[in-house]
Order: C-alpha cells, then sequence, then structure tokens
C-alpha cells in the first residue's frame, strides 16, 4: 500500500470508503480497511470531518456503527492520554505479570519469528511504513505474552515505524495486550492467525490451545536481545522569518491540517522539537512523510528547536496553537481538534465513553 501527501488524493482516499464492507471484513490483513490512520494521526484530517464526509454520501449511522466505533476508539485513546499523562508510558492499571526480559527480541526485530503472518506484517511495516491492526496486537502478543517481554521498548520500536504512529493509541493498545491496561492477556493462536492472514501454518510453537499458550514457556527463539538503536535525524537548524506584527501558527508532527485558520494572515511554522524526537523518536521514513505533509500548508516555514527557544529567539506576538497532550506547555490561543464525540473525561472503558457520547451527538 502506498500512502499519497497531496491533500486532494486524502480527501479522495476518504470519499472512496466502503464503510459497509469495512464493518465486515476489516479484521483481515486483505479487508477493506481505510488506510487513513497515518493523516488522523497526524492532523491533517480529523475523525469528525472524515464521518462528515461519509454522511454526506448518504450512509446511515445505523449501518455504518462500527465505522464509526473504530474512528472514535482514537478519540477515547486521546481522552486516556490527556486524563492520565505520562502514566501511560507505564503499567497503567495492573502490572504486567509474567515479565522474564526487557528490550526487544532479536528475531522480532529480523522478522523471524517462523510465523508467516507476523514475519510478513513485520516487513510491510518497515517497507510501507504501516501494520494491519490485527498484525499488530498479534506481534505484541507474541512479544509480550509469549516472549514474556515488558511491553514498552517494543511499543517505541513500533511506533518508531509507523506512519500513523499516535502515541496514546500505540502504548494503550500494547498495554492492552499485556494486560497492564485490561483484565487479561490477550492471545492468538496459529489458527487465528491462519484465518486472518490467509496463511495455512501448522505445527509452529503458537498451534496450540489457548490455554495451552496462556501456560507455555518462552520460546528459545524469543531469548536473544536485539542490538535496538532509535533515533530520529532531525533537518539541519536554519533561521526562519518571523513577521511579530502577525500572529503566529504553530504546527507540530501532530497537527498538519492545510485548512486550519487559513484565513487568517500569520506566520505558519512547523516547530520540530529535538527533546520530543528524543524521548519519542521515528524514522527517517516517518519524518519524510511529515515534511511532506506539511507541504499541505501555505508558507510553511520549519523550526528544529525547542519551543521555549522559538519564543527567545524570535519574540513571536500571538501564538496559536492545537491543544494536544505533547503541546501542554505551549503558551497562547489554543484550539481543539475536531472530534465525533463532544464529551471529555476520564473514562475507565471504550464503551462507557461511546455510551456517553452517543447521547450528545446529533447524528
Amino acid at each position: 500500500m502506498t500512502f499519497p501527501t497531496d491533500y486532494g488524493a486524502i480527501i479522495d482516499r476518504i470519499k472512496n470508503i466502503d464503510p459497509i464492507r469495512y464493518g465486515k471484513t476489516r479484521n483481515y490483513i486483505d479487508g477493506d480497511v481505510t488506510f487513513l490512520s497515518p493523516y488522523i494521526s497526524r492532523g491533517v484530517i480529523s475523525t469528525k470531518e472524515i464521518l462528515e464526509i461519509t454522511f454526506n454520501r448518504g450512509f446511515s449511522p445505523k449501518e455504518i456503527e462500527k465505522f464509526i466505533q473504530e474512528l472514535v476508539w482514537r478519540e477515547y485513546w486521546q481522552e486516556i492520554w490527556w486524563s492520565k499523562g505520562e502514566s501511560i508510558d507505564e503499567d497503567l492499571r495492573h502490572l504486567q505479570i509474567d515479565v522474564l526480559y526487557k528490550g526487544m527480541p532479536k528475531s522480532v526485530l529480523a522478522a523471524e519469528t517462523g510465523v508467516t503472518g507476523i514475519d510478513q506484517g513485520i516487513e510491510s511495516l518497515y517497507h510501507s511504513g504501516y501494520m494491519h491492526n490485527h498484525i499488530r496486537m498479534y506481534t505484541a502478543s507474541l512479544i509480550c505474552n509469549i516472549g514474556k517481554r515488558q511491553w514498552y521498548i517494543p511499543a517505541k520500536w513500533m511506533y518508531f515505524h509507523l506512519l500513523d504512529g499516535d502515541w496514546a493509541s500505540n502504548a494503550l493498545s500494547w498495554q492492552w495486550v499485556a494486560g497492564s491496561n485490561s483484565d487479561k492477556k490477550y492471545y492468538a493462536n496459529q489458527e487465528n492467525i491462519n484465518r486472518f492472514c490467509h496463511t495455512k501454518q501448522t505445527d509452529t510453537f503458537l498451534d496450540r490451545s489457548y490455554e495451552e499458550l496462556a501456560q507455555m514457556s518462552c520460546p528459545d527463539q524469543f531469548i536473544a536481545d536485539a542490538n535496538l538503536e532509535l533515533k530520529t535525524e532531525l533537518p539541519p537548524r536554519n533561521d526562519i522569518q518571523i513577521d511579530s506584527t502577525i500572529p503566529t501558527v504553530l504546527y507540530t508532527s501532530y497537527n498538519l491540517d492545510p485548512n486550519w485558520l487559513q484565513d487568517v494572515k500569520a506566520n505558519r511554522v512547523l516547530i520540530l522539537e529535538p527533546s520530543h524526537f528524543e524521548k519519542y523518536p521515528v524514522s527517517q521514513k516517518v519524518l519524510d512523510f511529515i515534511m511532506a505533509l506539511s507541504q499541505n500548508i501555505s508558507g510553511i516555514q520549519v523550526f528544529v528547536g525547542e519551543y521555549k527557544e522559538l519564543v527567545e529567539r524570535y519574540s513571536p506576538g500571538e501564538i496559536y496553537f492545537k491543544n494536544h497532550p505533547f503541546t501542554r506547555y505551549f503558551k497562547g490561543i489554543g484550539t481543539d481538534f475536531d472530534k465525533i464525540m463532544p464529551i471529555s473525561g476520564d473514562f475507565s472503558s471504550f464503551f462507557k465513553y461511546w455510551n456517553k457520547g452517543k447521547k450528545s451527538v446529533q447524528w
């Protein structure tokens, strides 16, 4: 699969979604998935915008409820992030149990687990920056629950390569699989993987019942540690031009919306903070994707440096930014991302969030 960065092509992709088939086939690796997640994560389009375009094509809420729920899941993860802050970097609800190792298993890094569906998914991640959601779950289960590894470093490995890398949905999904953000661990056996990946493997270490998987020892091929180095090479630092008599509109790797405040005469700056990318590094492929998406924003300049440095060096006037957990310390006028569910708060489960939100939405 490919991910165009031209805004018009992105909107065309939304208009070509089949949300009914999506609901029926999305769990299969060749299912009718939308491939919109990189654009949602990067703030080019919003979940609300996608739904409005879909409704305008004549679909009703009832017939595409599963599609709507999957959009709302992203909002739910963001709400947890807002509520819990950096606590999502640690075991959120329970301590992850049965952990024998930290770090990244060498066999997974090399896409040599011996499970064809998973190995092909890892190769796809490296090649395209995308991995099907079911393969993400299979991979996390393999590392955390079969390989007995702590979830955090492998989650950063996956985030590093994902074009749609959203730290909330990534970290919290890994914790859900590992049982630290859920009431039980998630397992996938070979029969399940064969079904959704259209493979026909037998006699693998996963070719067991779920009861057996939960009791098995770590296979030998998951013990060796990988030499994992995750580092982002940011562009060189260059001077930018700021007219302090007009507002400055700040964009980040999570907010690349070309329509936001487009009628306002302003300095438009994409800020890439080294401290952020040191803590949450992304690959060159991901960074190139971010930079290409930013070109949809007319007059954009790129500032490589910290927010505080930008303010001190250029003395911008009024600053606009979008509210995000990574921009909590920005000062100025913060605007919220458009959401389907106009609610906020600390929700213990997705369906509590969903059921409360549905009452507030005028479909």
